[in-house]
C-alpha cells in the first residue's frame, strides 16, 4: 500500500512538473515572439511615407486637368487667317499699316454684332490705276479699308434680306458718309459703291463672330475718288440779288420825274424838242407884251 501511495505521489510530482515545465516554456516562448510584433509595426510607418509621396501627385495632375479645361476663345486674328489663305498681301499691309486691323479685333471684345469683312485679293488691287494707293493720304486709307468693313456679321444667306444702303465702319448710310449697296441674287452676292460693282467669289472665314469673303475688285467710295462739285457761286454772295432789286428799282423812281436828264434815245429828241418849244413860246410872249406896252 505505501508503495502505491509512493507511486501514486511520485505520478503526481511527475505531472505537477511536468505542468510546470510546461508553463515555464510556454511563459518563456511568449517573450520570444513579442519582437515579432514590431517587426510588422515598422512596416506600417514605412507605408505612411508612401502616402505623403503620392499627395504631391495630385497638384501635379491638376495643371494637366486646367490645361484640358476648355479656355474661352480669344477674338480672331484678321491678318492671321489672311495670311494662311494667301493671296491677300497688299491687303494684310494696309490693314496693319491703318491699325483697322487691330481696331477690329479690339472692338470684337466689346460688341456682340460681330464684323464682315470684304477682301480685295492682291489681283484686285492690281488692276487699280498705277498710283491710287500712294495718291491717297493716311485718312484716305483708313476710310478706304473701312468701306470694306461692316459693323454687322453677316453669312451670305443674310444678304438677301438686308435694307439698303448698309452701313460701314467708314461713316453712316447718309450720302457723303460712305454708304454701300449689297444685293444677292440665288448664290451670288453684288457689292455696289455707286462707283465699282464688285462680286463675292468666296468665303474665306466665317464663324459667329466674324465673316471674311473675298472679293474680285477694290471697293472704292464714292467721296475718295470722285471730286465734289464746286459750291455755286451766289451761295457765297446772297447780297447780289439784292443789288439787282435796287438797279430794278431805279427805273420807276426815273418816271416820277418827267425831265429827268438819263432817259435816252428818241424819247430824249422828242423831250429836247418840247423843252425847246417850251422855251420858244415863252420868249415869244415876252415879246408881245413888251410891244404892247409901247
Amino acid at each position: 500500500m505505501f508503495s502505491k501511495m509512493r507511486k501514486h505521489a511520485f505520478l503526481s510530482l511527475s505531472l505537477l512538473l511536468a505542468f510546470l515545465f510546461y508553463c515555464s516554456t510556454t511563459t518563456l516562448a511568449q517573450p520570444a515572439q513579442a519582437p515579432a510584433l514590431p517587426a510588422v509595426a515598422p512596416a506600417k510607418p514605412a507605408d505612411s511615407p508612401a502616402k505623403p509621396a503620392d499627395s504631391p501627385a495630385k497638384p501635379a495632375d491638376s495643371p494637366a486637368k486646367l490645361a484640358d479645361a476648355p479656355t474661352p476663345p480669344g477674338p480672331p486674328d484678321v491678318t492671321k487667317i489672311l495670311q494662311k489663305a494667301g493671296g491677300f498681301t497688299i491687303l494684310i499691309r494696309l490693314l496693319k499699316r491703318t491699325a483697322v486691323a487691330d481696331q477690329i479685333k479690339g472692338q470684337l471684345n466689346d460688341t456682340k454684332n460681330g464684323f464682315t469683312l470684304f477682301a480685295p485679293t492682291d489681283a484686285a488691287f492690281s488692276s487699280l490705276k498705277s498710283g491710287t494707293l500712294n495718291s491717297l493720304s493716311d485718312e484716305q486709307k483708313i476710310r478706304l479699308i473701312q468701306f470694306h468693313t461692316l459693323p454687322t456679321f453677316y453669312t451670305l444667306e443674310n444678304f438677301q434680306t438686308v435694307t439698303n444702303p448698309l452701313r460701314t465702319q467708314a461713316g453712316d448710310t447718309n450720302p457723303g458718309n460712305y454708304p454701300l449697296n449689297v444685293t444677292s441674287m440665288g448664290n451670288q452676292v453684288n457689292i455696289s459703291t455707286g462707283l465699282v460693282n464688285a462680286t463675292v467669289s468666296g468665303t474665306v472665314y466665317s464663324d459667329n463672330r466674324l465673316s471674311i469673303y473675298k472679293v474680285d475688285k477694290v471697293l472704292l467710295p464714292l467721296d475718295i475718288f470722285v471730286a465734289k462739285p464746286p459750291v455755286p457761286a451766289p451761295a457765297l454772295a446772297p447780297t447780289k440779288p439784292k443789288d439787282n432789286k435796287n438797279t430794278a428799282g431805279s427805273p420807276k423812281s426815273s418816271t416820277t420825274t418827267t425831265t429827268t436828264p438819263t432817259v435816252v434815245g428818241s424819247d430824249a429828241a422828242s423831250l429836247a424838242l418840247a423843252e425847246h418849244g417850251v422855251m420858244v413860246s415863252v420868249g415869244v410872249s415876252i415879246f408881245v407884251a413888251a410891244f404892247s406896252m409901247l
